[in-house]
């Protein structure tokens, strides 16, 4: 927050000691140490290397099959200087009177801006540069410490932000041919870069890009207009695969190509600026560096392969990107007066600028979510701001108290960019090229190696199983034998307690025998006593066994019931599991009824713009007839036209339906003859209106094989418009329509009638018996043929369609891949057209589902054909596509192949795993995303290969 000057008045970024602790920590300018052939140990943060040379663990990028070593994650700050322009002759001459809106004090590094005469606002900044800062003074302060670790292996950007008319493009692209001081940042940064460079084992590449009213164009290559954004999804590198990249080997060379892309960049004169840039440009140098005296051994995964990390060295490669950003300016429409398209050229770079001041905010309030894809600029700069790359920031302002408030928001985009935390992270590489012939003759010795362990496994996993079977039938019958022991020890401790009870009884009666022959009396007298008690323990031991024998049907009795109770329990949850089951296809049913009212409605829309265009051909044929003479066209025709224009006359046209029919099969040759486009059109009117005559569908399917070739593309028009209807398919079919669609394709050159026929032919594919009647004539050869011939997007939309409801039958699978229509289907993506790229994507889809539904059945499988085909490269680059029928039916296709464990193992090593944990994470619908959790949660290889990734599926 800004104070006004005065008792109490603070600083910004936590006052002065704070602001000491930052530059602290800053690469140091000024010290004649910090020159680029002196490379610090210490890496922004203080954080050293160790002794091998690395902080961090190696990492391994499988797709590049290259090693890589980084170091820790480092944090680094946004750097930001703020540089004045000096008053032009205009501002000197207008604001004569009036004192600049700013004070620098770069001593200090703080910068007043005026509220008025008695009170400013202070802002402190990492450099304050005056009017009179050099050239030479802003590289070394704001551009040289990133142009520094670019060398060492860190990603750099630097950029300018400012008002349009303040400097930034002479801070950044001045080539200085006139003047060698006036040399700007990116001059500057590759003199320097060529300088620590060793052209033999190094290399420097550079791209330069501009974007404009939200296209990313080539200013090296000016036809290539349209480059897109590709995003890594295991890393989240964002890289441009479309754009021209020049090696440089010398400093002439890379002038040439800054001459070449400043005179293909877009610029306009404003009030605010003669030459004012009208596109955000973009350049990017990659730096690719060996390391001098640093060799790093190749690491087996187990000791088998200790001996290669002694005798293999590689040397090591750093990598480095430097992107150097020139932001158009900018500005206020009333004072900069845009209009026309170099309006629309200010609204675009506005709302850029927008995006990309909404981004910072985020990461410098570290909110939860950052709004990245909102421009392409934001997701240019995706790695500049919150990423991994050193970014330097310099603002630039003029001193007009005019434009007091355009400076105010660009001190504040400057201030808030202090508060952005970037991670600097260093990539260091394995150069194995020198290896590859050692690798060779060793990979042989390992696959060996590796299947005869291969083999002891297996071998000693089935010798392991045998013998825990052996341990379990053991067990079993030690513990059979436990048991029966302790009954034994239970029923002989209870037998001896009985005998120890009639010894004692025994003993009792024997004293009590003494007892009597002491006093004197008579042994029969006392011998019923000692029975009486012989019987009542005999009967207490016999109710002992009673209650026992009670006890022992009682805990079995419980053991069943219990058993019976997890047998309903168990019941039940499968009862619940069905239920379940049955809901999920209850409503994948609903959801398909909803596609399919919704394809109805699209169905209608499309019929209602037909008779539209009907009507509007109704109204061109009849002025059509009134030149060639009214005279011979019969009145009936006219109250025809009128019928079809106005449906509820339709009781009244009954009685003409047979009277065009008649001139149908009269065929008057003056009236028609000079006349097809208006026979068509009558013809169109009569089997849209009567339900498809047979008599002028033949008539219609008699005119493909007309000579004229307008004819031709309006007779094939009438009979694709006729086929979107169901009802007339059939009688297409039987008429002998599809083989002539056929005929066309195969014989004709005009790309309409392609486009069109292929069109029909989709139509008729929708139905499962026309589908074989396709196959059956060479239906897939000619739509595949016509594919490897079209280049109209639409002409390649109808093709796909066709095929990838072909793709839709399951008896047909064999025969369509036989006869080169996945290959053909695979091949339509070089179009890289959204609508033609759905079609492809739901034929991949189609075809997945019919295998997945296969191989659930029971039938025996191998490896997907699609998979043979090579289609899982394309499947896996389009899983995340943005247009969202391409990514619901790749994601559809997906789930349906990761069904087939077969196809597991492909997946892995392709990439689809990754893809399919995001699609049951952040897929939008529900029914895919369950179907994906599912799919990964039952495949024992990605359950395997998540465990070993350490990544939880639930």
């Amino acid at each position: 927050m800004a104070t006004s000057n005065g008792v109490g008045g603070g600083y910004r970024n936590g006052g002065p000691k704070a602001a000491a602790k930052e530059r602290s920590l800053s690469l140091n300018s000024n010290n004649k140490s910090s020159s680029l052939k002196s490379k610090p140990s210490v890496i922004s943060g203080g954080v050293r290397r160790n002794s091998t040379g690395s902080l961090g663990g190696a990492g391994k990028d499988n797709d590049a099959g290259v090693d890589y070593v980084f170091f820790d994650i480092v944090p680094g700050r946004v750097r930001v200087a703020v540089r004045l322009r000096p008053r032009n002759a205009e501002e000197s001459a207008a604001d004569a009177d009036f004192a600049d809106c700013v004070e620098l004090q770069p001593e200090l590094k703080r910068l007043k801006l005026r509220r008025n005469n008695w009170d400013s606002d202070t802002y402190e900044f990492d450099e304050v540069l005056t009017e009179f800062a050099s050239q030479k003074r802003v590289y070394e302060v704001v551009a040289k410490p990133v142009v520094e670790s670019v060398l060492d292996g860190y990603n750099g950007t630097l950029m300018a932000y400012g008002q349009t008319g303040t400097g930034k493009t002479y801070t950044l692209g001045r080539l200085g041919e006139e003047d060698t001081a006036a040399r700007g940042i990116m001059v500057r940064a590759m003199e320097d870069i060529l300088a620590e460079i060793s052209l033999e084992t190094d290399s420097v590449s550079v791209s330069y890009l501009q974007l404009y009213m939200e296209t990313i164009q080539d200013l090296l290559d000016p036809t290539n207009d349209s480059i897109s954004i590709m995003e890594d999804p295991k890393t989240g590198d964002i890289s441009l695969p479309g754009a021209t990249v020049v090696e440089i080997r010398d400093q002439q060379s890379f002038l040439e190509l800054l001459r070449l892309g400043e005179a293909h960049r877009f610029a306009a004169n404003t009030k605010l600026n003669t030459e004012s840039s009208r596109s955000h440009a973009i350049l990017m140098v990659h730096v690719k560096k060996s390391v001098k005296g640093r060799d790093s051994g190749l690491s087996g995964e187990n000791g088998s392969t200790a001996h290669m990390t002694r005798t293999s060295k590689p040397p090591m490669i750093r990598k480095g990107k430097l992107v150097v950003v020139d932001l158009a300016g900018s500005e206020r429409i009333n004072k900069s007066g845009s209009e026309g398209h170099t309006l629309e050229e200010a609204k675009s770079i506005n709302l850029s600028l927008s995006a990309l001041g909404k981004c910072i905010n985020a990461l410098a309030e570290n909110s939860a979510h950052v709004p990245v894809r909102d421009s392409k600029l934001t997701r240019l700069l995706k790695d500049s701001f919150g990423g991994t790359a050193r970014t330097s920031l310099v603002i630039t302002i003029g001193p007009s108290p005019r434009h007091r408030g355009e400076t105010a928001s660009t001190i504040m985009f400057g201030q808030r960019a202090m508060k952005v935390e970037n991670m600097l992270k260093i990539k260091e590489e394995f150069d194995y090229k020198s290896l590859s012939r050692r690798l060779d003759i060793q990979l042989d010795t390992l696959i060996a190696e590796h299947e005869r362990q291969q083999k002891v496994f297996q071998d000693e996993i089935e010798r392991i199983a045998v013998e825990a079977q052996k341990r379990i039938a053991e067990a079993e019958g030690n513990y059979a034998d436990a048991l029966e022991k302790e009954r034994l020890k239970y029923q002989k401790d209870y037998m001896e307690s009985i005998k120890m009870l009639e010894e004692q009884w025994a003993l009792k009666h024997e004293k009590q025998a003494d007892v009597r022959n002491k006093l004197g009396t008579k042994d029969d007298g006392f011998c019923n006593p000692p029975s009486r008690e012989v019987a009542f323990s005999a009967g207490e031991v016999a109710e002992v066994k009673k209650l026992l024998q009670n006890e022992t049907l009682m805990r079995k009795a419980a053991e069943e019931e219990a058993n019976n109770l997890r047998s309903q329990l168990m019941q039940w949850k499968r009862s619940e599991a069905a239920g379940n089951s049955e809901i999920l296809n209850l409503r994948k049913m609903l959801e398909e009824q909803a596609r399919q009212k919704e394809k109805f409605e699209e169905e209608i829309a499309i019929l209602q713009s037909q008779l539209l265009q009907i009507s509007f051909e109704a109204d061109e044929t009849r002025r059509n007839l009134d030149k060639v003479g009214t005279a011979k066209v019969p009145s009936s025709l006219d109250s025809l036209i009128s019928q079809v224009r106005h449906p509820h006359l339709k009781d009244s046209a009954n009685g003409e339906k047979a009277s065009i029919a008649k001139l149908f099969e009269q065929g008057d040759a003056k009236l028609f003859s000079g006349s097809s486009k208006i026979y068509c059109c009558l013809c169109s009117f009569f089997l849209i209106s009567s339900c498809t005559s047979t008599v002028g569908l033949q008539k219609i399917l008699s005119l493909l094989e007309a000579e004229d070739p307008d004819v031709r593309i309006h007779a094939v028009k009438v009979v694709a418009n006729l086929a979107a209807e169901e009802t007339n398919q059939q009688k297409i079919v039987e008429a002998g329509g599809l083989m002539s669609l056929l005929t066309l394709l195969r014989s004709s050159e005009d790309e309409t009638i392609h486009r069109v026929a292929a069109g029909a032919v989709a139509n008729l594919a929708m139905n499962e018996t026309n589908q074989e009647l396709i196959m059956a004539q060479g239906g897939i050869a000619l739509l595949s043929e016509t594919a490897s011939n079209a280049e109209d997007p639409q002409t390649l939309r109808m093709v796909a369609g066709a095929i990838a409801n072909l793709c839709g039958n399951d008896k047909l699978q064999m025969k369509l891949r036989g006869e080169g229509g996945i290959q053909a289907l695979l091949g339509m993506v070089r179009c890289r057209h959204p609508d033609v790229l759905a079609q492809v994507a739901r034929g991949v889809a189609n075809f997945a589902k019919c295998e997945s539904r296969a191989a659930t059945q029971g039938t025996k499988m191998g490896r997907s054909l699609l998979i043979e085909d090579g289609a899982l490269p394309w499947i896996v680059q389009n899983a995340n596509n943005e247009a969202s029928p391409i990514r619901r039916h790749i994601e559809l296709a997906l789930c349906h192949l990761a069904q087939h464990e077969v196809n597991a193992k492909d997946m892995i090593i392709g990439g689809a795993l990754w893809e399919l944990v995001r699609i049951s994470r952040d897929c939008s619908r529900e029914d895919i995303r369950i179907l994906a959790h599912r799919t990964l949660t039952s495949s024992p290889a990605f359950l395997a290969e998540l465990k070993h990734l350490r990544i939880d599926c639930n």
